[in-house]
């Protein structure tokens, strides 16, 4: 159970960071040096893909289908 909410708890910090890197990415975001940078664009929904993953993970075990 506590490793279920802690892939919950990582899960949505890095959907979180995910976002705001494709946001600063396109140039959507600005203030930072990340701002309007591609790489930032390709590497924040790749974070997000991981991000769901364990966020689906999370609520597996929690809901016990992993038994």
């Amino acid at each position: 159970m506590v490793k279920a909410r802690i892939f919950l708890v990582l899960g949505v910090l890095l959907a979180l960071t995910g976002l705001v890197w494709t946001l600063q990415g396109l140039g959507i975001v600005g203030g930072s040096v990340m701002s309007g940078v591609t790489t930032w664009a390709i590497i924040g929904p790749i974070v997000l893909v991981v991000a769901l993953v364990l966020v689906f993970l999370g609520l597996r075990r929690l809901t016990g289908r992993d038994r």
